[in-house]
């Protein structure tokens, strides 16, 4: 039963948002926007593209072009 505790504790350690660029979730909101035939946008959508999502921890922008 200690295991689970201890693997819960490590999946939890490694789920945490780290400062910067890097990290597992950030790296799955950018897979997920390239998934998305996206573009990970850091300021903006530029004028001929829309907005497909918005990352919350960061407030970047996924966008795509219009259809």
């Amino acid at each position: 039963m200690r295991v689970y505790y201890r693997l819960l504790a490590l999946l939890f350690l490694f789920l945490l948002p780290v400062p910067g660029n890097s990290g597992i979730i950030s790296g799955l909101q950018k897979y997920y926007c390239k998934r998305r035939s996206g573009r990970y946008a850091l300021i903006g959508c530029l004028p001929n593209e829309e907005q497909i999502g918005r990352f919350a921890l960061s407030g970047r922008k996924s966008c795509r072009k219009k259809k």
